[in-house]
């Protein structure tokens, strides 16, 4: 069961907070995703957190970003595999989203350029329709 609730309470907190910290692109954040619906990805624990890479601050108050799992799943093509620390993780490419920098809690590390720019050049690669659909089944109608 999703506890909504609680995070919108802990949201209506965010929301009345500021973030006065400096955030740059490459830096892995955790981050207070919240609740979502659906196969959105949620965050975990008290503050509703994963971990999230920046991959783009527009401004003091929004960066882009793309959540990150210790679940890697090397043959899905939205899944990007990179070590850290002698672990492996990946940069969910299909999480990508725009994010209040109030949402960031904590700064982890700063991501080596050549693992930045294998995810970055991924996420690329997907919003130019170049990475393969997963192929799950029969596809909808379009008539909605």
């Amino acid at each position: 069961m999703k506890d909504f609730d609680g995070w919108n309470e802990r949201k209506k907190a965010i929301s009345a907070s500021t973030f006065d910290d400096y955030v740059h692109a490459r830096e892995v954040w955790w981050c207070a995703i919240g609740v979502n619906i659906g196969v959105e990805a949620d965050g975990k624990h008290d503050h509703f957190e994963r971990p999230v890479l920046i991959l783009r601050k527009f401004s003091k108050d929004a960066v882009l970003v793309v959540c990150l799992t210790s679940s890697a799943k090397p043959d899905n093509p939205y899944h990007v595999v990179y070590s850290h620390d002698g672990r492996e993780f990946a940069a969910i490419i299909s999480q990508v989203r725009l994010v209040s920098t109030k949402r960031l809690i904590r700064k982890l590390f700063s991501m080596s350029e050549d693992n930045f720019m294998r995810i970055a050049g991924a996420v690329t690669e997907m919003i130019e329709n170049k990475r393969p659909p997963l192929a799950r089944g029969p596809r909808r109608p379009s008539g909605r």
